[in-house]
């Protein structure tokens, strides 16, 4: 049979779907890609920010940069509690100038009696060291020394200049912490000997509340809260009357509370001596 020839050079179709397809050249043909597109056609279909958002999304991150992230996170929130707590818990935030002055002048006061009280013991010292009779000075310096732990102690009575605290506590809101603070800003202050009630207080004293009142070692005091202080009254005062101090925080529990100085206290409350029953002294 004659062979059939190729008409125009056109390739005649195939049976493996192939007819139709362009014709590049002897042996040639064009890949189409699925859907009838070559391929990177998608890739170059995509807009500028859909590629930035592919390279971005989702993110690579490596442990390190979690730590470090973690690390980060766990300094700023310390940091922000830290100011924040601060800021709350500042007594001194928005205090007027002159509450401001008043305070330094406390402080002022606080350091100088600590530095009279340092020339008082170096003067006694050199006593002692510069008397002819040692012994004759030693005593007297015991016995002056015995008055004041006496004082201290509250087996003896004193007097003084000093003030009187009156508070008035009509609601019982007053418990026993809040007296306990007035008596350590009173000790910080510079007294010398305390009464409440007809309670002595002193070093050992200890404050508890029992059924509305408040008992001082034991012994109930009764309304209105009467506290005698032997001390510098240009000292005391101003003491309980600084920012955030005794009188502001009674009269925030809608206490009355009254400050008087006086040229004159008395303090006459008495506590018995208790020898220790295993502590001795240690000089020879």
């Amino acid at each position: 049979m004659p062979s059939a020839s190729v008409p125009n050079g056109r390739r005649p179709a195939d049976g493996a779907g192939n007819g139709g397809g362009p014709w590049n050249g002897p042996g040639q043909r064009a890949e189409a890609a699925p859907g009838g597109k070559p391929e990177g056609a998608k890739e170059e279909a995509l807009t500028g920010r859909q590629r930035l958002l592919k390279g971005v999304w989702p993110p690579r991150v490596t442990r390190a940069q979690l730590i470090v992230a973690l690390l980060l996170f766990g300094l700023g929130l310390g940091l922000a509690i830290q100011v924040r707590s601060t800021n709350e818990n500042s007594v001194l935030r928005g205090a007027r100038q002159e509450d401001l002055v008043r305070i330094l002048d406390e402080l002022d006061s606080r350091t100088q009696r600590l530095q009279d009280e340092k020339r008082r013991l170096e003067n006694q010292r050199t006593e002692l060291e510069n008397s002819s009779d040692q012994a004759e000075e030693a005593r007297k310096q015991t016995l002056q020394k015995e008055q004041q732990l006496g004082v201290l102690a509250g087996t003896v009575a004193a007097q003084g200049p000093g003030i009187e605290i009156t508070i008035d506590d009509s609601r019982g809101s007053v418990e026993a912490d809040m007296l306990l603070d007035t008596v350590q800003e009173l000790r910080a202050a510079g007294a010398e000997a305390i009464q409440i009630g007809k309670v002595r207080v002193v070093a050992n004293s200890y404050f508890s509340d029992a059924g509305g009142s408040v008992e001082i070692d034991g012994r109930k005091v009764t309304q209105p809260y009467v506290v005698k202080v032997i001390g510098k009254p240009e000292d005391l005062e101003p003491a309980l009357n600084i920012p955030g101090g005794v009188v502001q925080s009674l009269e925030k529990e809608q206490a009355t509370v009254s400050v008087r100085r006086e040229k004159k206290i008395v303090v006459d409350a008495l506590r018995s001596g208790k020898r220790p029953d295993y502590a001795r002294s240690s000089s020879r």
